[in-house]
């Protein structure tokens, strides 16, 4: 890939994680990466976000819970996972076989869910933990305390007290004011932001008269997302200290490129994974081109200088 500086190009640092670029397979639609295995070289990957680990196995939600829609789909899965016993002893030993970062993803219904996947992912060897507030297919937990700036300190800060390992807090598009998000997760000791996860949304087909999804409404991403995401990306970039972590319909390097202006440090890449599994590795190479062809000598130099218009 590109001439010989092109790594150093490309590094980023994330609460003290080395990562050899800024490319992150997001949660969700990544698996634990057993599936990609056979398509790419995970070792490419800058990081890999595990699907959300819950501290019991979930079944999920009832099929159908996938719908194509325009530009995108909306997926109502609610958490299907092994738990976090599960993934400690058979997914993480396979993900560390790899030379890339390893964040687990995790939700609960209550504090005290949080409180105890947390501590028991503190004596592993994963990099860092992604706080999972804002999923909005689960009945209980996730988006609830992520859905006001008091709930999601509240939560945080007692979370924070019980792993050393790097936080990173998930923000929900659905509810309330993301800069006021992304500021109360600062002040209550995350170390990074990720946004956005999906957009709640429903479709409904028009003979039966009923949604397509069986849980009525699911969450939307894919490209018809990003302009969205790139504007809240832009607004928890001016509102925090900390990285900022972009995610919503990346699937090319220009649109992570498109994020990292807007003030990302890296993306994570979702949707894109499902459609091609190769997507992850050429948005790395997108990246690249970018810089080289902009004779850009880092990633740093571009993350938040997008030029607004004055009136």
């Amino acid at each position: 890939m590109g001439d010989k500086d092109s790594g150093k190009q490309l590094k980023v640092d994330i609460a003290g994680i080395k990562f050899k670029n800024p490319v992150i397979a997001a949660s969700g639609t990544f698996g634990f990466g057993r599936e990609f295995e056979q398509f790419i070289d995970l070792n490419m990957l800058g990081g890999i976000c595990t699907k959300g680990i819950t501290l019991e196995p979930r079944q999920g939600n009832n099929p159908p819970r996938i719908a194509e829609t325009p530009a995108g789909i909306l997926n109502s899965v609610g958490l299907q996972n092994p738990g976090v016993k599960y993934f400690i002893n058979n997914e993480l030993p396979f993900l560390k076989k790899f030379d890339t970062k390893i964040i687990a993803n995790v939700a609960g219904s209550t504090i005290e869910e949080y409180c105890e996947i947390c501590e028991m992912l503190d004596d592993t060897s994963i990099d860092a933990i992604e706080l999972n507030l804002s999923c909005p297919n689960v009945k209980a937990g996730c988006a609830a305390f992520g859905s006001s700036a008091k709930g999601l300190y509240e939560i945080t800060s007692i979370v924070r007290q019980k792993t050393c390992k790097p936080l990173i807090v998930k923000l929900t598009p659905n509810f309330g004011n993301i800069p006021a998000l992304a500021k109360a997760a600062e002040d209550s000791g995350a170390d990074a932001v990720s946004l956005i996860n999906t957009i709640l949304g429903m479709a409904i087909d028009i003979e039966s008269g009923r949604p397509i999804l069986a849980n009525n409404f699911g969450g939307l991403s894919g490209p018809a997302v990003k302009p969205v995401a790139v504007r809240m990306v832009y607004e928890a970039y001016q509102a925090v200290n900390i990285p900022v972590i972009g995610m919503g319909g990346i699937c090319r390097g220009e649109d992570a490129v498109e994020f990292m202006l807007a003030g990302a440090t890296a993306v994570m890449v979702g949707t894109a994974n499902l459609v091609n599994p190769c997507a992850c590795i050429n948005i790395v190479k997108g990246i690249e081109e970018y810089l080289m062809k902009k004779n850009i000598g880092s990633v740093y130099d571009i993350i938040g200088s997008v030029k607004l218009h004055s009136f």
